[in-house]
């Protein structure tokens, strides 16, 4: 079995570069006389091409052009949503059947974040995965495989979520043809694909400015108070070490945790079941590194307002 998998394993690799290599193969010019040639048969050819171009990680954005061009804006969208969907559908499989391991093995923080995503969102995650292109599709495939989502749920949800970029992507592909054969219709077609496009492409930053939470703020003289009342409070200095220990120091009982670790020791933190007061020499740092800590599903946390210079100038003790 450890063979069969190094032996696909291998085989998508080999596929994938030599497609790479030749990309001028999947061509309208070059693909349309060999589908004309089929007959009727020529929109599972190119649902064919559309799968396996998904599997070898060739642009699906070239593929939906392509099936807009040659098929339509109706037709075109049905066979490229089509071609993607058994292309998804068979990247999953492979990934969950063969290859898992491996690509688990290269999963770097990012997409290893999607994979438990997933396993606590379920379908949720996989359409706002599939509506906010976050991650690209033809990897989004693979690293879903690895997830315990069930493959009827899976199909369903790319199915119905894959449907607006089909949309868009098969009305500019149509559009461009008609405007190159002298359509005036086609700048109709053209506006409304890339209308869609640029609605897809700002839904990321909606999304992030609608689910982030906001960092809460706290002020020096409060923080000193909650300190003298003996309240539970873990003060974390996110600046690089040889900034905590020089002059003028750090705030009191207050522990050093670069920014560029927090990522790694943040269940450390959560650990504490304490109030975690975030510091840096003014709050931006701080400011950044409390948004990635509720990210990650802390709860109780704060930014110190004006950092270890605010709290200097109140005359207040560093260490």
């Amino acid at each position: 079995m450890t063979r069969m998998r190094l032996g696909v394993a291998l085989v998508l690799t080999v596929a994938a570069a030599w497609l790479l290599t030749h990309r001028e193969l999947i061509d309208i010019g070059t693909i349309e006389p060999a589908l004309r040639s089929l007959g009727l048969w020529a929109p599972l050819g190119f649902v064919g091409i559309y799968t396996a171009g998904t599997v070898l990680f060739f642009s699906g954005a070239l593929l939906s052009l392509a099936g807009g061009a040659l098929f339509g804006p109706v037709w075109g969208t049905v066979w490229n949503l089509l071609g993607a969907t058994l292309g998804a559908t068979a990247a999953f499989l492979l990934a969950r059947g063969i290859v898992g391991a491996w690509v688990a093995h290269r999963l770097g923080g990012g997409l290893r974040r999607l994979v438990d995503g997933v396993s606590t969102e379920g379908w949720r995650f996989v359409a706002l995965m599939r509506l906010v292109p976050l991650v690209p599709f033809n990897l989004l495939n693979y690293a879903l495989g690895l997830t315990k989502i069930s493959l009827p749920v899976y199909i369903l949800t790319s199915l119905v979520c894959m449907l607006p970029g089909a949309v868009a992507f098969t009305w500019l592909g149509y559009a461009g043809r008609s405007a190159v054969a002298g359509d005036a219709a086609a700048l109709r077609y053209g506006l409304l694909g890339l209308g869609a496009l640029a609605i897809i492409a700002f839904v990321p930053r909606l999304f992030r400015r609608f689910r982030a939470k906001e960092p809460a703020w706290i002020e020096t003289a409060d923080l000193q108070r909650r300190l003298a009342a003996g309240d539970a409070i873990v003060i974390v200095d996110v600046r690089q070490p040889e900034e905590f220990v020089m002059p003028p120091g750090h705030l009191p009982g207050a522990i050093n945790v670069p920014l560029s670790e927090l990522a790694d020791r943040s269940s450390g933190i959560a650990a504490c079941k304490r109030s975690v007061v975030l510091v840096c020499k003014t709050d931006r740092r701080s400011a950044r590194a409390a948004t990635e800590l509720l990210a990650r599903g802390l709860q109780d946390v704060a930014v110190l307002r004006g950092g270890t210079d605010g709290w200097h100038r109140q005359g207040l003790a560093l260490e």
